[in-house]
């Protein structure tokens, strides 16, 4: 910092001092410019040593994409720009900071409410599986919201979270009715049957419980008063999530009991397999099972540990190099897996004929 010393430091000091111009004559100060008078700053802020200075403003909220485009451009350029110049450091305060401390506390909530609900219904169902059918819905349930709000021009904000909270026990909660039926069914008829029928009874409470509450919410997307803009995401969330969130019920829900169903007999048969008295089915089975983790260890392992693809396979697959290492890995473990499945599909009927022919002479 640079300072006259006090003598100098006068009351005209600003009227005094020489200006030199383009051309090389010196000139008052107080002949080109014009000089307001205000007082200054009354107190130096301080934290921990660290001398603070805030510098606010708002930004408009009628374009969020370009609010948002504001706020990452200041996080990711000019503030980092800035600090780097002046030797400074910063920090994101005021409602920005707010929502994030609230985004991060939602989540943790989000994680212990989740894990309690799962918990519960498995000691309900007495199966750790049948409870992630039930909760397989929840994610499908942003499909609506996140229609709702681009429907309506309204950012994703905080209340738009505690609309998610509320909608995810909503969507459990018909979910769990609907597969109790199922299973009741399941008791005393076949697994698809009782899809049907429990889909087909569980029809009308799923829809009167999704009406009563999207229509008695309704009027408040219309309403127009400032307070209740405020509710206005928390709103979208509830009519919209809970309007699709009935299909996802209806159809979602009974289609995935009848995925489970599928892998279950599928996970039986290899237990049965693995307890033949033939010790060439199971060498055989675990060596499918071998490859296949090696397959991934060498396709998403190495993605996750080195950052990108193996290079033998970026050698052998070049046109692997205009995707991101994620999805070629992707993409490569399930066409790997997929060859190696059929590759052990047809040795193993294969080796099932031969042994029934030698049976037969």
């Amino acid at each position: 910092r640079v300072e006259l010393p006090e003598g100098e430091l006068t009351a005209d000091f600003l009227e005094r001092t020489q200006m030199r111009t383009p051309d090389g004559q010196y000139v008052p100060l107080a002949d080109i410019v014009s000089v307001d008078r205000r007082t200054g700053f009354s107190t130096v802020r301080r934290e921990n040593g660290i001398r603070l200075i805030s510098v606010t403003g708002d930004i408009s909220e009628d374009d969020p994409a370009r609010a948002s485009e504001i706020t990452t451009t200041l996080r990711e350029d000019i503030l980092p720009r800035i600090a780097s110049e002046r030797q400074v450091d910063f920090r994101i305060g005021g409602l920005s900071e707010q929502e994030g401390t609230f985004l991060s506390d939602a989540l943790t909530g989000l994680i212990l409410v989740l894990t309690g609900i799962y918990l519960v219904l498995a000691w309900v169902f007495g199966s750790w599986t049948r409870p992630m059918v039930v909760m397989a819905v929840i994610p499908f349930g942003l499909v609506g919201t996140i229609y709702g709000h681009a429907l309506w021009e309204v950012p994703l904000s905080m209340f738009t979270v505690v609309g998610l909270l509320g909608m995810t026990g909503i969507i459990i909660n018909d979910s769990i009715v609907l597969v109790g039926t199922i299973d009741e069914y399941g008791a005393t008829r076949g697994v698809i049957p009782s899809i049907i029928d429990g889909a087909a009874d569980r029809l009308r409470p799923v829809m009167l419980t999704t009406l009563t509450t999207v229509l008695g919410m309704a009027p408040l997307l219309y309403e127009q008063s400032q307070q209740a803009q405020f509710l206005k995401p928390t709103v979208i969330t509830l009519v919209y999530g809970l309007g699709f969130g009935m299909f996802l019920v209806l159809l979602v829900v009974p289609a995935l009991v009848a995925a489970q169903h599928d892998i279950g007999r599928q996970i039986r048969a290899m237990r049965r397999a693995m307890r033949a008295r033939a010790g060439g089915l199971r060498l055989g089975i675990l060596a499918l099972w071998v490859l296949v983790v090696l397959w991934g260890g060498a396709t998403l392992g190495w993605v996750a540990v080195m950052g990108g693809l193996h290079p033998a396979l970026v050698e052998l697959l070049p046109e692997l190099g205009a995707m991101t290492p994620r999805s070629a890995a992707l993409l490569l473990f399930l066409v790997g897996a997929a060859l190696i499945a059929l590759v052990g599909y047809i040795v193993g009927a294969v080796a099932l004929l031969l042994s029934r022919r030698k049976r037969a002479v």
